[in-house]
């Protein structure tokens, strides 16, 4: 099991870190759409810089922890000795492009998977959650994807790597465009999000 510090360790020397291998690159200016001549489609966007939001990983979401469902703490949460898998978030890229007044976001996430005491060979489904917010005094949620990353655990004792690329981000540029300055994407671990889209056990005849 990873100690907090090492975890925060972990998330620090991740953020903004290029996921190329992925065809993905970190980048603060958001890209505009062209025309067949160069220029931008849109003549608005001719003279506009948008910032794309910056990535941040969720407070209480970094760290995902599966155990023995019977065998869990009074918090809901894996004893030391019943943890079976651990996950924790290495590193996150973003791209954005703008076209047509709406802005998409290209986020990668890549993590990792590690066996605890209870461990062992499976495959463990990682489920990741990304929010675009606009913060302030009632942050108000823009976007969300969730994804369900399925991680093959090979030997008893064993560290996976798992990536996400999300493609899909897309929201309506704010007006004024200055708002999107407020613009946050949060990532993070959903595991009630991954119990509601448990299928209900069957009934016994």
């Amino acid at each position: 099991m990873l100690p907090a510090a090492a975890v925060l360790t972990l998330l620090v020397g991740g953020c903004g870190a290029s996921l190329s291998s992925l065809n993905i690159f970190d980048s603060n200016k958001a890209t505009t759409e062209k025309a067949l001549d160069g220029a931008p489609a849109d003549a608005a966007a001719a003279n506009t810089e948008y910032e794309c939001p910056s990535v941040q990983v969720r407070t209480g979401a970094a760290v995902l922890s599966i155990g023995n469902e019977t065998k869990a703490t009074a918090d809901g949460e894996p004893g030391a000795l019943n943890l079976r898998y651990q996950g924790s978030i290495i590193r996150f890229a973003r791209e954005c492009h703008v076209a047509a007044g709406v802005m998409t976001m290209k986020v990668g996430v890549e993590g990792r998977v590690i066996t605890g005491p209870a461990g062992g060979p499976g495959k463990v489904d990682v489920p990741l959650r990304m929010a675009v917010v606009q913060e302030g005094a009632t942050p108000k949620p823009i976007v969300s994807k969730f994804a369900m990353i399925p991680v093959e655990i090979t030997s008893a004792v064993d560290r996976v790597t798992f990536t996400h690329i999300e493609e899909g981000l897309s929201f309506p540029l704010p007006s004024p465009p200055g708002l999107l300055d407020a613009y946050v994407v949060y990532i993070g671990f959903d595991t009630l999000a991954a119990q509601q889209k448990k299928p209900a056990p069957r009934k016994r005849r």
